[in-house]
């Protein structure tokens, strides 16, 4: 990274695909940024959904929904990097000052994002955190090339709205997070980067 460039910290914010962004997975995504520092970028998509529904996740993990509000909750693909392995969003919920839960990272902003058996435990016995959001996945950037892709125009940046990741329609998501920058619309936006 260039040293004419000051640091940024984008956690808990959105990373935001520019419309003319074409990958597959990453094209129209908004991505919730978890964790962000000069070694890197940990964060997880949140508008594609998998074919899965979290009762069917629980059964893979031998556990029983014990939640009827969460039985149409769609499991998410959170991005390339261990696919295989699950991340739970959800609002913050501590004792003591610390998470209840064994592998959580806190987010500022008021999130926590856990990656223990443990909360899908609660969460089938009935209790657990009450608004959750599921991945398999997440999206990582090594040191400084996060920045890069932000300076090559690939992403737009805005502090994270909580009810987006929770209660926004899946297919409104995207929209939503770009109405956040000031009523912005894709259309509106040129592929490429400008410097002037």
């Amino acid at each position: 990274m260039s040293a004419d460039f000051a640091p940024i910290n984008l956690t808990n914010h959105f990373l935001i695909a520019m419309p003319g962004l074409s990958d597959a997975l990453f094209g129209r995504s908004v991505v919730f940024m978890c964790e962000h520092s000069e070694r890197g970028a940990l964060g997880l998509v949140i508008n594609k959904p998998s074919d899965i529904l979290l009762p069917r996740l629980f059964e893979k993990v031998d556990l029983r929904m014990g939640r009827d509000d969460l039985t149409q909750l769609p499991v998410f693909q959170g991005g390339p990097v261990q696919t295989e392995r699950g991340f739970v969003l959800h609002e913050a919920v501590s004792g003591e000052g610390e998470s209840v839960y064994a592998s959580t990272l806190s987010i500022p902003g008021g999130l926590e994002m856990t990656t223990s058996k443990d909360v899908l435990e609660a969460m089938a016995s009935g209790a657990g955190p009450r608004r959750v959001f599921v991945s398999l996945g997440y999206a990582s950037w090594g040191q400084g090339q996060l920045e890069s892709e932000i300076t090559e125009n690939s992403w737009l940046t805005v502090e994270a709205d909580p009810n987006l990741i929770f209660d926004a329609p899946v297919e409104e998501r995207y929209e939503r997070a770009m109405s956040l920058l000031g009523g912005l619309q894709p259309w509106m936006l040129s592929p490429d980067a400008g410097h002037a």
